[in-house]
C-alpha cells in the first residue's frame, strides 16, 4: 500500500480530526484513510447512495403503501 504525507494542516482541522476518530473509535490516521476512501468512492447508483445514508443501519426502515395497478393515460386525442 501507498502513503501519504499531508503538510500544512490547520490545528483546528487536526483537532476537529483528532475528535472524530475518538467518536469512531479509531486512530487519526485510520479516520484520515475512512473520509479519503469515502470521498473518492462514489456509489454506483444514488440507489446505493441513499441506502448508505438512510439504510435500516441508521435506524431508518421504510414501509411503503401498496400501490394499485392502473392503466397508462391516453394521449392520443
Amino acid at each position: 500500500m501507498a502513503s501519504l504525507s499531508v503538510r500544512k494542516l490547520e490545528e483546528e482541522t487536526l483537532s476537529r480530526l483528532r475528535i472524530r476518530a475518538a467518536k469512531h473509535g479509531v486512530s487519526m490516521e485510520e479516520e484520515a484513510r475512512r473520509i479519503l476512501k469515502n470521498a473518492v468512492n462514489a456509489p454506483d447508483h444514488l440507489g446505493d447512495l441513499a441506502i448508505r445514508i438512510f439504510g435500516p443501519e441508521h435506524g431508518v426502515d421504510l414501509q411503503l403503501p401498496e400501490r394499485t395497478p392502473h392503466e397508462p393515460m391516453d394521449f392520443s386525442e
